[in-house]
């Protein structure tokens, strides 16, 4: 279960994030998967959408925000001769009511920078607008107020590999609940990648792998889903006592806001 993996652990294989570590770091990887996770039930996570080349390799997640945009992480290297697949269950299921959605625009946070990882975080503008219903709809936003304390429990989705050193992928869409945790916390596993533009969940048993980058990492606020962080990276030994780390989306709404009113 590759979502499974993200709860315990967030790995990242393949080149640098963007959220604040040197991606010559040898334990660092930017291709988390789900481990120790679960199938999610279908049509339970709307928003996820997940990014395939036009051969139909899954090779990143998204979070659905609009109808016309898909939020994902700057380090997938999506390309617009990728595609955006939303309602998406079953891999093999000829039934799921996906939709298949071609990319016309991509914008990467300026500031975003490989080699330190840093602002890991891009925006997808689809060709046409995503038909929404019962499992393809919207994720919240969060505002840049908002606050979402260390214990808090959240979501984490995606199609990535389930297990170590094994490019097998799911055939269903895995999902992990997993805590948040302190800035304090984090910065004891990654004392030199933390700042306040990420978030750290897990330390429970599950992790996110390959594949998985990108994908959200959602809580619960007034009953609603709120898409907290982008999944950026992990230890690439995925143990399930290091955190996973995404970056923070309520710093970068100023820029989505941006991005969105001018395009």
């Amino acid at each position: 279960m590759a979502f499974l993996w993200l709860l315990s652990c967030f790995t990242l294989t393949g080149a640098s994030l963007g959220s604040g570590a040197p991606a010559s770091d040898p334990e660092l990887s930017i291709t988390p998967r789900i481990i120790n996770g679960m199938n999610a039930r279908p049509g339970s996570w709307p928003w996820h959408v997940s990014l395939q080349t036009s051969s139909g390799i899954i090779f990143c997640g998204g979070s659905l925000i609009s109808k016309s945009w898909v939020i994902t992480a700057a380090h997938c290297n999506v390309t617009t001769s990728d595609l955006v697949v939303g309602g998406q269950y079953d891999l093999n299921s000829p039934e799921d009511s996906r939709q298949i959605l071609k990319i016309a625009q991509i914008f990467i946070h300026p500031k975003f920078n490989m080699n330190a990882v840093y602002s890991d975080i891009a925006l997808l503008k689809l060709e046409e607008a995503a038909h929404i219903h019962r499992t393809v709809s919207l994720v919240l936003l969060p505002s840049v107020d908002d606050h979402f304390p260390p214990g808090a429990l959240c979501s984490v989705l995606g199609w990535g590999d389930t297990q170590l050193n094994s490019d097998k992928i799911p055939d269903t869409l895995q999902q992990a609940y997993v805590p948040l945790l302190s800035l304090s916390t984090c910065r004891k596993y990654w004392p030199r990648i933390i700042t306040k533009s990420l978030i750290c969940a897990g330390l429970q048993g599950s992790c996110s792998c390959r594949g998985d980058s990108g994908g959200s990492l959602s809580c619960m606020k007034s009953g609603v889903w709120t898409l907290v962080g982008v999944m950026s990276f992990a230890s690439k030994t995925c143990p399930t006592n290091k955190p996973i780390v995404a970056t923070r989306v309520s710093t970068f709404i100023p820029w989505v806001q941006n991005v969105l009113a001018h395009n």
